[in-house]
Parts: C-alpha cells; sequence; structure tokens
C-alpha cells in the first residue's frame, strides 16, 4: 500500500482533498447538534430531573442572570432603577427572549437582597445555550452594561453568556500547531520536512471534526468532545508522521533511494503506528465500560479523529513523500550525503551515551525516577470529584462577577440551589423537616404544577463545598425517610454530585478493563510476560504522578490564576475517566515505539543488555521530540476557554512529560537492565496458543513448519557442534532456531560431545541462537539451501557476544 500511494501521489492528494472539503460542505449545510447528557439511570437525581420536566415543560430554553450592585444608598432608589429598568425592557423586547423577571415588580421582592445594595434579573432565552444566536447574546450583554455608571456594576453570568467569553475557535489548535513546528523545525532542520507531520495531523483532525459535527445530528455528542477529539488527535497526528518521517530520513541518510526509504519506513514504524493506534482506540473504547452516555459521544469523536490520523499517516504521507524527493533532507544534509557518502549504521550522541549509563547504573536510575514519581503522586490522595462552574472563571470576567455578588448578596448556596421534587403533594412536615434541617439557608415550597411538587432549598456553602455534598446525603438520608414522602432531590449540584459518585464506583472496573486489553495486546505483540506487566506498572504509576499535578494546580489552586485558568475547585467528575484513556493510549504509544526496537534487537541477538542498550539509544531522541510536541499541543489548549479542556490539557501534558522524560527514557530501560533475559520469558504452552501479530515488518523467511504443506525434499537441518575457545565441547547447550522475526521453529540441547542438530522446513534465511550456562550467548544468521548446513558455534566462557 504504501508503494501504491507514493507512485500515485497525485490521486491520493486529490481523494484527501474532496473528504475534506466534501464533508466541510456537508457540515457546512447541516450545523452542530451537541446536547450534553449529563443524567444517569436509576440515579436520584435523574428521578427528579425527569419529574421537573413534567412540571415545568415550557421551561425549555437557557436562563441567565443579570446582577447589579450598589456602592452606596440601594438598588431601590430612583437613580438606580431609572438606569437598570429601561434595559432590562429593551432586553424583554430583543427577539429570541421569551421572559424577563425583574426584582422591581410586585413579585419581585425575593430578587433583592437583605440590605438592598444588591439585585438580579432572570433573562430566559427560547433556546437552549448552544441555539441562542452569538449576536443575540451579545446585544443583551451590551445593553445592561450600558446601564453601569460611578457607584452602579453591573454583570452577568450565565450558560449563554459564558459563550461571549470564550476565545475564538482554533486558538488553542493554532498556538499548538506553531509550538510543535518549532519542535519539529529544531529536530529535522528542513521546512519541509516540518511541515509533513502539521499537514498530516491537520488532514486528519480536519476529517475528524467535521464528521463529528455531522455525527452530533444522528447520537448525542457532548459540546466537550470535539475539543477533545482535536486534542488528542493533533497529538498523535503529530506524532505518528514524526515517527515515520524519522525512519524515512534515516533510510535515505544511510543511502536507501526514496522509494525504498519510504516503503521501509511504512512497513518498519508505519507498523508500529498501526498498532499504537489501535492501542489508543481500544483505550478509549474502555470509557463504554462506565456505561456513561455522556462519554459514549467522547468516545466516538476522539476515536474516530484518531482512526482518521493513523489512515492519513499511512497513505497522506507516504504521497506526500512522493512529492518531497530528496527534499525531506535539508540542504546541508543533501550535500553531506553527495559529498562524504551515507551514514554508518551505528548510534552516536548524547542517546547512546545516556543509554550506555542506564546500562552500567540500572539501580540508582531507577530508583531515582521512582521517587519522582512518588513525589509527584502524593497530591492525589486528596483527590475529590465534582465539577466546575462560573465561580471557577478568571477574575476579570463579567461570568465571575456575576457568581461572586450572588453569593455576597444571597449567600454561597444561591449559585447551586437544590430542588426537592415530590410526584403529588408533598407532605405538610417536609418543607419543616428541610428548613431545620443544618446546612440549609432557605427553603421556598412552589404550589403543585402537573402534579409536581417541587421545593427549592438555597445551602449555606457553596456548591462545590463538600458540605454541600453532605446536605445532599442527609436529606436523602434522614430528611426525606422520615418524612414519610417518596421524594427525590435533584439540580444541577446534585447531578454532579450523582456522576461523581458512580464515576468513582465504577473506575476500578474500567481501568481493570484497560489495563487488561493493553497486556492482552502487548503479550500478542511482544511473547513475552514481563513487558506488559512492566506496561502497566508504568501506566498506573504515570496515572498517579499525573493526577498529582492535577490536583496540585487546579484543586489546590498551585497557580491557576498565574496560567489563567481561574479559581480552583474539585476535578470534574468525568475528567479522570477520559484522562486516563488517553493517558494509557498514549503511554501504549511510547511503549511500542521502544519495546519493538528492543525485541527486534533482541530477536537479533538473543542478549538483552543490548537489545535494551540499542533500543533506548535508537528511539529516546524521537520519542522525546514527539513527547515535546504533545506536551505543547496539550499545554495550548489552556488558551481554549473551557475549564475542562484546560484540566485535559495541563493532565496529558504532564502525564506525556512524565512518560517520556522519566519512564520510557530511565525506569523502563532502567528495569528492563535488571530483569535481563526475564523479560522475554514466555511459557511453552503459552507460546503455542497465542496468535501472531506482527508489529516488525513481514520476514522474508521460509514457511513454518506446521503452517502447510513443504514440497517434498524441501526440509533439511542445520547440524554441527558447540565447542568453547579453546575446542572442548559445551555438554546442555541449548540451541534455538528462529525466523527473522523471532518465530521459533525449533530448540535442541547439545549431547555431551557438543553435537546438536535441528531441523528446518525449508531453504531460506534464519537465526540460530545458542547460549549455556556460565558461558556467552551467541547468535547469527544461517542461510539454508537444499541440503543439510553444517554450523559449529563457539561461546566464550563468562563473556557475552553481541552478534548484529
Amino acid at each position: 500500500m504504501a508503494r501504491w500511494c507514493y507512485r500515485h501521489r497525485l490521486v491520493v492528494l486529490l481523494l484527501w482533498l474532496g473528504a475534506l472539503f466534501g464533508l466541510g460542505a456537508a457540515s457546512s449545510a447541516a450545523g452542530t447538534n451537541y446536547a450534553n447528557v449529563f443524567s444517569l439511570p436509576d440515579t436520584d437525581s435523574a428521578t427528579a430531573y425527569d419529574l421537573m420536566e413534567k412540571a415545568f415543560p415550557e421551561r425549555a430554553g437557557d436562563t441567565d442572570t443579570v446582577v447589579w450592585k450598589v456602592d452606596d444608598g440601594s438598588v431601590r432608589d430612583d437613580s438606580v432603577r431609572s438606569r437598570i429598568e429601561p434595559a432590562l425592557e429593551e432586553i424583554g423586547r430583543m427577539k429570541g427572549v421569551g421572559e424577563v423577571t425583574d426584582p422591581y415588580a410586585a413579585q419581585g421582592g425575593a430578587q433583592i437582597s437583605r440590605d438592598g445594595r444588591i439585585a438580579y434579573a432572570q433573562i430566559t432565552f427560547t433556546e437552549q445555550a448552544n441555539a441562542v444566536p452569538i449576536d443575540l447574546v451579545e446585544d443583551v450583554v451590551d445593553t445592561a452594561q450600558a446601564a453601569e455608571r460611578d457607584g452602579l456594576q453591573v454583570e452577568l453570568g450565565g450558560q449563554a453568556i459564558a459563550r461571549t467569553q470564550e476565545p475564538p475557535q482554533g486558538i488553542a489548535e493554532a498556538v499548538g500547531i506553531l509550538a510543535a513546528a518549532v519542535v519539529l523545525f529544531l529536530a529535522f532542520g528542513s521546512l519541509f520536512a516540518m511541515l509533513l507531520p502539521i499537514v498530516v495531523a491537520i488532514a486528519g483532525v480536519g476529517t475528524g471534526m467535521i464528521a463529528t459535527m455531522l455525527m452530533s445530528h444522528v447520537t448525542d455528542v457532548p459540546e466537550v468532545a470535539p475539543l477533545l477529539g482535536s486534542l488528542i488527535g493533533l497529538g498523535v497526528g503529530i506524532d505518528y508522521a514524526l515517527f515515520i518521517v524519522t525512519r524515512h530520513r534515516r533510510g535515505i541518510l544511510r543511502g536507501m533511494k526514496p522509494e525504498e526509504a519510504a516503503v521501509t519506513a511504512l512497513n518498519t514504524s508505519g507498523r508500529a503506528v498501526l498498532f499504537a493506534g489501535g492501542t489508543v482506540c481500544i483505550a478509549l473504547a474502555g470509557m463504554l465500560v462506565m456505561n456513561m452516555r455522556f462519554l459514549d459521544g467522547v468516545v466516538v469523536a476522539t476515536s474516530l479523529t484518531v482512526v482518521l490520523s493513523v489512515l492519513a499517516a499511512i497513505t497522506l504521507l507516504p504521497a506526500l513523500l512522493g512529492l518531497l524527493g530528496m527534499r525531506v533532507l535539508s540542504r546541508r544534509q543533501r550535500r553531506k550525503l553527495a559529498a562524504a557518502g551515507p551514514e554508518p549504521e551505528e548510534t552516536s550522541g548524547l542517546a547512546a551515551r545516556w543509554s550506555s549509563y542506564v546500562q552500567r547504573r540500572p539501580r540508582p536510575v531507577a530508583a531515582l525516577a521512582v521517587v519522582v514519581m512518588a513525589v509527584l503522586a502524593i497530591p492525589v490522595l486528596s483527590l475529590r470529584l465534582g465539577a466546575t462552574d462560573q465561580g471557577n472563571h478568571q477574575e476579570s470576567t463579567t461570568t465571575r462577577q456575576a457568581y461572586d455578588l450572588l453569593a455576597e448578596g444571597f449567600g454561597p448556596g444561591f449559585n447551586g440551589p437544590l430542588q426537592v421534587v415530590v410526584e403529588g403533594d408533598a407532605p405538610a412536615g417536609l418543607v419543616e423537616g428541610i428548613r431545620s434541617t443544618e446546612g440549609v439557608a432557605q427553603v421556598a415550597g412552589l404550589p403543585p404544577a402537573n402534579g409536581v411538587t417541587v421545593i427549592q432549598v438555597v445551602p449555606d456553602t457553596s456548591p462545590q463545598s463538600e458540605q454541600t455534598d453532605r446536605l445532599i446525603d442527609r436529606l436523602r438520608d434522614d430528611v426525606i425517610p422520615q418524612s414519610g414522602a417518596e421524594a427525590h432531590v435533584g439540580g444541577v449540584t446534585a447531578v454532579f454530585k450523582d456522576f461523581a459518585s458512580v464515576t468513582g464506583d465504577r473506575l476500578p472496573y474500567f481501568v481493570a478493563t484497560i489495563i487488561a486489553l493493553g497486556f492482552l495486546l502487548l503479550l500478542v505483540a511482544f511473547r513475552s510476560l514481563v513487558v506488559p506487566l512492566t506496561a502497566a506498572l508504568m501506566n498506573l504509576i504515570a496515572a498517579a504522578a499525573s493526577f498529582g499535578v492535577l490536583v496540585a494546580i487546579f484543586q489546590w489552586g498551585w497557580g491557576t490564576e498565574l496560567i489563567g485558568v481561574g479559581k480552583e475547585g474539585p476535578i470534574t467528575s468525568f475528567l479522570p475517566v477520559i484522562m486516563l484513556s488517553l493517558l494509557f493510549g498514549l503511554s501504549m504509544d511510547y511503549q511500542v515505539f521502544l519495546v519493538s526496537r528492543m525485541h527486534e534487537e533482541w530477536v537479533h541477538t538473543r542478549d538483552n543488555a543490548r537489545a535494551v542498550r540499542v533500543g533506548l539509544a535508537e528511539t529516546s531522541r524521537v520519542i522525546n521530540s514527539a513527547a515535546l510536541i504533545m506536551i505543547c499541543v496539550f499545554s495550548a489548549f489552556v488558551l481554549s476557554g473551557d475549564m475542562e479542556g484546560a484540566m485535559a490539557g495541563i493532565g496529558l501534558a504532564a502525564a506525556v512529560a512524565l512518560d517520556a522524560f522519566i519512564l520510557r527514557t530511565a525506569l523502563v530501560p532502567a528495569a528492563m537492565h535488571m530483569l535481563g533475559k526475564a523479560n522475554w520469558w514466555l511459557p511453552d504452552w503459552l507460546e503455542k496458543r497465542l496468535p501472531h501479530l506482527a508489529v516488525e515488518p513481514k520476514e522474508e523467511a521460509a514457511p513454518v513448519a506446521g503452517a502447510g504443506p513443504v514440497p517434498a525434499g524441501s526440509a533439511s537441518v542445520v547440524h554441527g557442534f558447540v565447542r568453547t575457545a579453546d575446542g572442548e565441547p559445551v555438554d546442555g547447550a541449548a540451541v534455538t532456531l528462529l525466523t527473522k522475526g523471532g518465530r521459533r521453529l525449533d530448540r535442541v540441547t547439545s549431547l555431551a560431545d557438543g553435537s546438536y542438530i535441528v531441523s528446518v522446513p525449508a531453504p531460506g534465511t534464519y537465526l540460530l541462537a545458542t547460549s549455556a550456562e556460565s558461558y556467552g550467548s551467541r547468535a547469527g544468521q544461517v542461510v539454508v539451501a537444499d541440503g543439510p548446513l553444517v554450523y559449529d558455534v563457539e561461546l566464550a566462557e563468562g563473556g557475552v557476544d553481541a552478534v548484529n
């Protein structure tokens, strides 16, 4: 496929452009229909929500608030009313505004604070916040704030108002791409090579985002899904292209023609990209275990974007490589290649020196890495799930100012009232029981509507306070049962509390699922029990440390205002599920790229120390570059204007930094050096039963024994003696015949005279690995023709023979 795309590059480019513009035209005509469905089945708040819809079906539009405060006097003064009332009347006449509740009306006394300095009016739009035209919302804001004067402050809050404060769409993505372009230029030194991963990522993310817009018409897709999809899509899209372009450039520098270099790159790194993309999608699909409708749309958007990013990397990228040819190298590299010839195969430089250092001192390196990760993980012990609201916005925003004014004038619980909902009439003692409950500031029973009674409860504490959570529990566990009523506690605060509770209960099953799936994938890919166990442990360490960073910043407030994300608060309840899915997927990417190179070297040499050293030396630079790009892309989402997006961006940036620079560069190779050959151990019975999954390219090897009929006379043997350097026979040496890809064909033990004989299914090139206790190991290629091959093996006592 890579060769076809390379040779038919114009066709591939036209197909991608057609898909991008065709989907774009369709989405422009259809628009979007995002839906935040937070309700959970079989929860108390969900039942309350259903009853509220039955009671007040007409209140379908978004309700926002205008709040004003006077420095001196009262909001009832004529000088204040003369400015506020005309503004509210003008807002009420605007097309798209359904109702404005005026505190100066006969029934509006409750909308003025006790000290008379703060009042509010509620504006009910005819549509939900996402459907309200942004021009209308801006007119409402301008009209209300035009009433301000010295000593009179006017602020606005609500979901529709918050949309006016969002930065222009694409700012976060543009900044992330720009930062990634700088890193790529420094890594490649070539403008054209720098542009390749950027173009591929934009193609994958662009088609993914447009497809997500269209899918919002057929399934529930939350507003945050496209943001998370673009976040993960840009990260993996640029990284996957980076891995392939790096391999392609290395092939050209080592003397290959551009077409062969591209085919080889796609047949090696491209396979790893396919496997890595699959692991990311599987990790994302693990969210379905949570059985939450809100997360289903996130799975659809992010998985679709990852799939299209992988597709762009394995089809669009080889076409672009065909267009560039030798220009994928910088001018300096092209001149050097023409003058001095191909580069040597050996890896040198800082990466090679670090890899050798880890091999010499694995224990201190591992100990230091564990200490750093453990310290960073400490804050996770105080993790508290909840919901962010406009009280977490930056202090300069009108929504935050309105939130604070309402809390000042009517109490902190006013911003998150609870609704106790009863089907039918409420018992006489229920309202009094709620009023006398600790933590309740105000209670108001509304007249029954459509057979449903709603009791409005304002807590003493803010919506994000732990005391508010405890109040909800007291109402459900004590007050309501004692009254004998069948009542349910609802409201946004109760919904998010239930959401956090369900998330916490189901999270262990979710983590177990994605760890088990990742373990099975790596087990099949690398034919080892220890490698996937190590990967699972590292993923848990990375998750704990990255959540520790997240808690310290967003929950403890270490630098929230400094980085412009507002006030500290609980971690959004759905974020751990989304972050863990993305984190496990990305961690698996790095594990696959690192260990696949180690496994390739292990197959060829059977020398664990060399395999780990060479694998780290050859992949650490590209993994670190890829991680730096992801950190730039993820961190840029602080500029998205969305608190959940900022949390996910900072959390994933921290996770990638810790995973790449500490775990994959230090702890994983150090642990593999200490474990030695145990890294590659797999019981024989399991080896026979596992399916084969080719992460490395297919071998040009003979047919595997037992895989099908072998032509008569084609089977043969390799035989000879295993001896020491002095010519002494080695008894009991293990002699193994393998394909070049590492699949075992035969295994025998040498006899007392050192002789051995292994069967060969057909002529071809194989690997013969020999090892014995107290002696070094040796591995080398053997080429078997039509007849038996005599091949003697010499082992050095106490040494290791590293064969390339």
